[in-house]
């Protein structure tokens, strides 16, 4: 007998499916599963950013950006990166990466610092997007297939990254206060120099 509902296809154990940057659903251990989430989190900010006209929401916006790309940023330089070095064939790629965090964390520590209508502030915005894209498309096609191939424990990193999401979250605050954004940008200066 038919059925009218279609029936969603389950990844096996340990595996999520998820939409890369190019909007392919691909299936991928939980940690990698983990931050792709992450990154289509931002990316879907930085459009809301680019289609508002409001002040108020735009700056609503950049903090949140901030605040996401400031816990991603750490908990990849914590959790992910270190074990990665050891166990992929191209450790460059996590050099690279470190780099293009350092970078990302010096535009966050700008923004953090300004206000809508600023000088430069939608361009540092606007770059700051171009940046991530650019560093998301190389993790998800250059360093995620490699630590795919290796022999890192994946399902037990996703639990790791997400603890620790929620941990860096309580300790930055609401992402509008200034608490939160003086942490934010201490904690984007004090990464942003290799």
């Amino acid at each position: 007998m038919a059925t009218t509902k279609a029936t969603k296809r389950k990844a096996p154990a340990g595996t999520t499916m998820v939409k890369r940057y190019d909007g392919r659903r691909v299936r991928q251990p939980d940690g990698l599963a983990f931050l792709m989430k992450q990154h289509r989190e931002v990316e879907a900010l930085f459009d809301r950013f680019e289609a508002s006209e409001d002040d108020a929401e735009k700056t609503k916006l950049v903090d949140q950006v901030c605040l996401a790309l400031a816990v991603h940023a750490k908990i990849e330089e914590e959790l992910l990166y270190p074990p990665a070095e050891d166990k992929i064939d191209e450790p460059d790629l996590v050099d690279e990466a470190y780099i293009e965090h350092a970078t990302a964390k010096d535009l966050i520590a700008q923004l953090e610092g300004m206000t809508v209508g600023d000088q430069y502030y939608d361009a540092k915005v606007k770059v700051l997007s171009e940046y991530i894209a650019h560093h998301v498309k190389e993790e998800e096609t250059e360093l995620f297939p490699e630590i795919k191939r290796s022999d890192m424990n994946l399902a037990g990193l996703g639990e790791k990254l997400e603890s620790r999401t929620e941990q860096l979250k309580a300790e930055f605050g609401n992402p509008n206060s200034a608490a939160a954004k003086s942490k934010i940008r201490a904690d984007a200066a004090a990464g942003a120099h290799l």
